[in-house]
């Protein structure tokens, strides 16, 4: 599944700061020299300073074709404050809107830092039949808010950032890797966490179980006892961390998932002869109708099965909001939404030799718990990765990805909080210290309770029974169903 490296967008976007060069300004004589900024398909709304007076806010509406719509913040600590950094920030879900606490918080650490609602504002009906706004969120608005935010840096600053990263989760991370593989010169370290970055196939699973749970809802006590049974059944192949408590690798097989049924239905007895049907279609995952080919993977074993459906706005885009969710099928209707969107939104192409010969470096992680942005994608994805390379130690030298276990999309039974991916990345990128073990921890009421090495992908956390710690050990590689390839069409300006 090699794909060519895709070419940049071209637009243009040329700031005019010829009439100040590399020369600082201050105080009101800076803000009077953004505010006058002419920025092709760009107009700079609003430059004013924060209430504590320590930043500098800049907004930005980008509209680089008829039917675009970008939001952009840049928010510019004080001179001496700023540690010479640009940070662009992910959005999440359908984004439509701009979170101002990540904003805040990374200019107080010292950042030049900028985010972008993708274009997607008010909210997500404004994708309905504008190819503009598929491209604004699949990697257009990204890629603009950080040429708009380096030139604003340069231009408030005197000088352009000496260094560049991004950090993301979920649709965030559909964000980086769009970034890493489509415009590689754009940051030096990326951090990816539990990245959406399947995105078509993604939603098409959310559709797929939607249309199951309809016909047969399941109680939260129902889902409860499901992932109950699975980590039960899964228990012996844990460690004494984890066994009976979550599934840190719920790769499994067909006999496995029957067996977690059975369980199931023996542990619950409200749980009926439809819930079983259910469960092997939900954990089996969508299929085409006519050709029976793989379009995703199903729910990992001892994740929520509440939580694997609903965002659904993407087939809305496609087929608007007159035709039914029940009606949508997986013959003609995936394939006509798949034409459509995928070769926008989906981040996949495995080559990314341009973001490793500049010396970028990149973190992904996802969740073993994860039922919103499940595992077998982005295991799949490394693994492709590490095909084009042609090895593991040479991805690993760039591209490091970290496989959490029992962390969910928003906590989990598991590992759910981790140090800073971004200051790992930023350790790895400006001395050569690669990441080794994350140090994991499991926490309730603000407190941690445990803690657990994390070792990258395909390493795993073992047990030493005689001096009871945790060691790394080799772990399988692969072990998931791959997507079939025609859900994965080359990407596309």
């Amino acid at each position: 599944m090699n794909r060519k490296s895709v070419s940049r967008v071209a637009v243009p976007l040329l700031l005019c700061v010829s009439a100040f060069g590399e020369t600082p300004q201050r105080g009101d004589e800076k803000q009077a020299v953004l505010r006058g900024l002419k920025i092709d398909a760009a107009t700079i709304t609003t430059v004013e300073r924060d209430a504590k007076g320590t930043r500098t806010i800049v907004k930005v509406v980008v509209s680089p074709a008829k039917g675009s719509n970008i939001n952009v913040e840049v928010w510019l600590p004080e001179a001496d404050k700023w540690n010479a950094r640009f940070l662009g920030l992910g959005n999440g879900g359908a984004a439509g809107h701009i979170d101002p606490g990540g904003l805040d918080g990374a200019s107080a650490d010292g950042f030049a830092v900028a985010t972008t609602d993708m274009g997607t504002a008010p909210n997500p009906d404004s994708g309905i039949g504008n190819p503009e706004v598929w491209k604004d969120f699949g990697f257009r608005a990204t890629h603009l808010m950080t040429v708009v935010g380096k030139q604003i840096v340069k231009a408030h600053y005197g000088k352009a950032p000496e260094l560049s990263y991004f950090s993301g989760g979920s649709t965030g991370g559909q964000q980086a890797l769009q970034e890493a593989q489509r415009y590689p010169e754009d940051y030096d370290g990326i951090a990816a966490a539990v990245a959406a970055h399947c995105r078509t196939p993604l939603h098409a699973y959310f559709l797929w179980n939607e249309q199951i749970l309809r016909k047969c809802p399941f109680t939260k006590e129902q889902d409860a006892s499901v992932m109950a049974a699975a980590n039960e059944f899964m228990a012996s192949r844990e460690i004494p961390a984890a066994a009976g408590k979550f599934v840190s690798d719920p790769r499994c097989t067909a006999q496995d998932i029957e067996a977690v049924i059975a369980l199931a239905l023996k542990k619950d007895a409200t749980l009926t002869g439809e819930h079983a049907t259910a469960l092997r279609k939900l954990f089996d995952g969508p299929r085409h109708a006519v050709t029976g080919e793989r379009i995703f993977n199903g729910i990992p074993l001892g994740s929520s099965i509440e939580a694997s459906h609903g965002h659904l706005y993407l087939f809305n885009w496609v087929f608007g909001k007159d035709k039914k969710l029940e009606d949508i099928n997986f013959g003609a209707d995936i394939d006509t939404y798949t034409a459509k969107l995928a070769p926008y939104l989906n981040a996949e192409n495995p080559d990314l030799s341009a973001f490793e010969k500049r010396g970028g470096k990149l973190i992904m992680t996802l969740g073993t718990a994860d039922s919103v942005v499940p595992y077998h994608a982005s295991i799949d994805y490394y693994e492709r990765v590490i095909n084009h390379f042609g090895g593991l130690e040479k991805v690993q030298s760039f591209f490091r990805f970290y496989v959490v276990p029992g962390l969910s999309h928003g906590g989990g039974p598991g590992i759910n909080q981790l140090p800073s991916l971004l200051d790992a990345v930023k350790t790895w990128r400006e001395t050569g210290t690669a990441p080794f073990a994350l140090q994991g921890r499991h926490g309730e009421n603000g407190k941690p309770s445990w803690e657990m090495p994390i070792y990258p992908y395909p390493t795993k956390t073992g047990w030493n029974a005689f001096t009871s710690t945790f060691q790394p050990v080799d772990g399988p590689r692969g072990g998931v169903e791959r997507i079939a390839e025609r859900f994965l069409p080359p990407a596309a300006e």
